[in-house]
C-alpha cells in the first residue's frame, strides 16, 4: 500500500451522538445529577445560609441545562430530563410538589432554546443566557404555586423574585463556565 492510500484512509472520532437518550447520554445526565445532588446539598445549603436566603443556587437546574446543550434533546426527552430532575430535588426539597412542574417546564423551554439558537450566531452566549432564562422560568413556576397555593399569599412572588434572579445568574455563570470544558472533554464539535 503507497503512502497516498494510508494517507486519505478515513479517520474516525467517537462522539456522543446527539439528540438521543442513549446509554452514554443518561449515564452523563447521572453525573451530572449527582454532582448537583452533592453540590445542593452542600455548597447551596452554605450560601442559602450565608446569605439569607438571597442567593440559593439550584444546581440540579445547572445540570440539566449542561445536559441539554451537550445532547441537545427533542422536546419529550427534555421534559422527561427535567421530570428526573424534579424527582431528585424532592429529596432534599423543604416543599414537595413545585419541582416537579417546575423542572420539566424550564427542561422544555431549555431544549428550545438550543433548537432555536443553537446553531447560529447566538450559540457562544446560549450557555449563559439560556440558563439564567431556564433558572428564572422554573423559579418563578415555583415562585407562584409556593406563594399562591402553599402559603396562598401572592404577594411572597415578589419577595422570591429577586432570589430568583441571582440564582439565575450564579447558574448561568456555572454553566456558561462549565459548558466548553465538558465539551471538550467528550470530544465534541460544534
Amino acid at each position: 500500500m503507497s503512502q497516498n492510500a494510508t494517507a486519505q484512509q478515513a479517520r474516525t472520532v467517537n462522539t456522543i451522538d446527539r439528540g438521543k437518550l442513549d446509554l452514554k447520554a443518561l449515564t452523563l445526565y447521572a453525573i451530572l445529577l449527582a454532582a448537583g445532588f452533592v453540590l445542593n446539598m452542600t455548597v447551596s445549603k452554605f450560601f442559602s445560609g450565608l446569605t439569607g436566603g438571597i442567593l440559593s443556587p439550584e444546581f440540579i437546574i445547572a445540570a440539566f441545562c449542561l445536559e441539554t446543550l451537550i445532547i441537545k434533546p427533542k422536546v419529550g426527552q427534555a421534559a422527561v430530563l427535567g421530570l428526573l430532575a424534579g424527582v431528585v430535588i424532592q429529596i432534599t426539597a423543604s416543599v414537595k410538589g413545585p419541582d416537579l412542574i417546575a423542572e420539566p417546564v424550564a427542561a422544555i423551554v431549555m431544549a428550545l432554546l438550543v433548537s432555536a439558537l443553537g446553531n447560529g450566531g447566538a450559540k457562544k452566549v446560549l450557555p449563559l443566557v439560556g440558563t439564567f432564562v431556564v433558572t428564572c422560568v422554573s423559579g418563578l413556576i415555583y415562585a407562584v404555586i409556593f406563594a399562591c397555593f402553599v402559603q396562598r399569599n401572592p404577594q411572597l412572588i415578589m419577595v422570591m423574585a429577586p432570589v430568583v434572579a441571582i440564582s439565575g445568574a450564579f447558574n448561568a455563570i456555572i454553566v456558561q463556565a462549565l459548558y466548553i470544558p465538558i465539551k471538550k472533554a467528550l470530544k465534541l464539535a460544534d
